[in-house]
């Protein structure tokens, strides 16, 4: 009896996880499995210390890396373990994006910066053109020089404003609206009505100009799960996306 409450209370904590996994943001994916990599490690080397038990350890890790560099080959063809890996920052041995499960990166290229989206992890990140901050990249700065970057999208260019907006949203949370409002700003980029041509269309869905009408649905459909504004996208991206397909689609 107590060995069946063990294994229906492990398939309880394997469901949740999994639940958990594929509902929360990438980035906090990320943040909270790399946190528990790094504190189960030193728990295990703390342990080990403590019963003299470290130099078997060295050992088994030696002898493991031959079998790991085998096994890397393997996991390349597992979608589901890739990101897994990804979020523990071992995309090394989750191999590039798109290999294996046909995982693409979407753009978006404004006056100022070009953002991209990994279809694989759903994470967010750009790099900067022009202007303020040039050639680095928006997942290096901090948030007060993003927001100083923002004032100034906002002043200059209102499809980077609104583009950094959904950045921002996704990758920083909640905490730069309140710095926003707290500044004296509106909180959101003026609107524009630029409409999109079709070869950044191609690029915000990650496909090939070849694509068909089954491949634009898919990607729209994948695109819509990862940046709904419900999961942690926002409405300006969720607007391209759809307006991307609408036009591929003639729609």
């Amino acid at each position: 009896m107590a060995r069946l409450l063990i294994l229906l209370g492990i398939l309880g904590a394997v469901l949740w996880f999994l639940h958990w996994f594929r509902v929360t943001p990438a980035h906090r994916v990320s943040q909270v499995l790399r946190k528990a990599a790094f504190w189960g490690v030193i728990g295990v080397l703390v342990l080990a210390a403590a019963t003299g038990r470290l130099s078997p350890i060295f050992a088994a890790v030696g002898a493991a890396i031959p079998l790991l560099l085998r096994a890397a080959a393997v996991v390349r063809l597992f979608p589901a373990i890739q990101q897994l890996l990804r979020g523990l920052g071992l995309g090394g041995l989750a191999g590039p994006a798109g290999a294996g499960g046909g995982a693409r990166a979407s753009s978006i290229r404004t006056k100022f910066f070009e953002m991209r989206l990994d279809h694989a992890t759903g994470t967010m990140d750009g790099q900067i053109l022009d202007g303020p901050f040039k050639d680095r990249r928006l997942s290096d700065l901090t948030l007060d020089e993003l927001m100083r970057i923002l004032e100034f999208y906002r002043d200059a260019d209102a499809q980077s404003a609104a583009v950094l907006e959904a950045y921002l949203d996704r990758e920083r949370e909640a905490d730069w609206r309140q710095s926003d409002l707290g500044d004296g700003r509106t909180g959101r980029a003026p609107a524009h009505s630029e409409r999109l041509t079709k070869t950044e269309a191609w690029a915000i869905l990650g496909l090939e100009p070849d694509a068909d009408a089954d491949a634009i649905r898919t990607a729209h459909r994948r695109l819509m799960q990862r940046l709904h504004p419900d999961r942690g996208g926002s409405d300006y991206l969720a607007a391209k996306i759809n307006e991307a397909k609408r036009l591929l689609l003639g729609d």
